[in-house]
């Protein structure tokens, strides 16, 4: 059988999938939705941060 390593040190389908099922089985369907909400909302704050920091060094730098 083909496996796909998906991630570093090669996770194939089926750990996915259990780690999918035991996340569900842990938080439940309703909370899963806020959790990912939450999740964007804090991956998209750290880009808008690194970026604004690679403004800043840009600025300070001399011309």
């Amino acid at each position: 059988m083909l496996q796909i390593p998906l991630l570093i040190g090669g996770i194939g389908m089926q750990e996915v999938l259990l780690i999918g099922l035991v996340v569900l089985l842990f938080f439940g369907g309703r909370k899963i939705p806020e959790l990912m909400k939450g999740l964007g909302k804090g991956v998209r704050s750290f880009k808008d941060g690194m970026n604004g920091k690679m403004d800043e060094t840009d600025s300070q730098s001399p011309k």
